[in-house]
């Protein structure tokens, strides 16, 4: 956990769980896997978790003592949840990702950002998060008494959770970006880094209900529509090449494209590097 992130985006990170595994070309390179290679060993936080090979294990290991962390920190901030794994992973407990959801919604002073390779898994989460408001507040009172908690999710979904996915290419842009657009959230947005490839975000894609065509960078249907009213769109891009020594090249020409399609639909963007 760092309460001073070097990472452009956000102010701090929040780590109560470690662990992760690959799932695309985007993980070849892995940061936080690079970082957990060098505390790795015997009694350090990332024993365990690391394959021979290097790679993570798919290990996942749970920090509870850190859950609370956020309630302590005063000041508001931007907090980047799990830089060292991925909240959705399908290793880590549902029970322990309401626990995650309660302190978020709590510490609504703060902004929490949450990307993910396992879109899937998100948006199913989010669809029975919303279904039972009851029982988050009961997870809520686990960390504050329950008269404290003041109805907390009556405005929904929280303004102060943003839910992303990353994406590195096309391939992986059309897989997880549907799945975003149905996700139940106030902020959606994706980080297309590393950017390994051209990426068209304004096209169109069929929907993982089969029912209608979706723009994937306005949220815009195209036919048949029976679950949407109200289409959602992306609220922000962030952009960036690969970084350290064993980065791939990213063309220039890429990044230039997803920042007229941005500007185009009106979605604000960043470009980090």
């Amino acid at each position: 956990m760092a309460e001073n992130s070097s990472i452009e985006w956000t102010d701090s990170t929040w780590n109560p769980i470690r662990g992760c595994s690959r799932v695309s070309e985007g993980c070849r390179n892995c940061y936080a896997e690079g970082v957990a290679n060098r505390f790795k060993g015997e009694g350090l936080p990332y024993e365990g978790l690391i394959a021979r090979t290097g790679q993570w294990n798919g290990s996942i290991k749970l920090v509870p003592e850190l859950l609370d962390q956020p309630l302590r920190w005063k000041k508001p901030r931007k907090i980047f949840v799990n830089s060292m794994s991925d909240l959705f992973h399908e290793n880590v407990p549902d029970d322990y990702i309401w626990k995650v959801f309660a302190v978020m919604t709590l510490a609504n002073h703060h902004t929490f950002q949450i990307l993910t390779k396992r879109p899937k898994r998100m948006r199913d989460f989010m669809v029975k998060l919303e279904a039972q408001p009851d029982y988050i507040n009961d997870i809520c009172a686990q960390f504050v008494d329950y008269d404290d908690i003041q109805h907390l999710i009556a405005e929904w979904p929280p303004k102060n959770i943003w839910l992303g996915v990353s994406v590195e290419d096309q391939a992986s842009a059309d897989e997880r970006i549907p799945l975003l657009l149905e996700t139940p959230a106030a902020v959606r947005w994706i980080s297309a880094e590393p950017l390994l490839g051209k990426i068209v975000l304004d096209k169109w894609k069929e929907s993982t209900d089969g029912k209608h065509w979706r723009n994937l960078l306005n949220g815009t249907a195209n036919g048949y529509v029976t679950k949407y009213t109200d289409l959602p769109k992306l609220d922000w891009c962030v952009i960036g090449g690969e970084s350290g020594k064993n980065a791939r090249p990213m063309n220039p020409d890429w990044a230039r494209s997803l920042r007229d399609q941005c500007k185009a639909a009106g979605v604000p963007m960043l470009f980090k590097q």
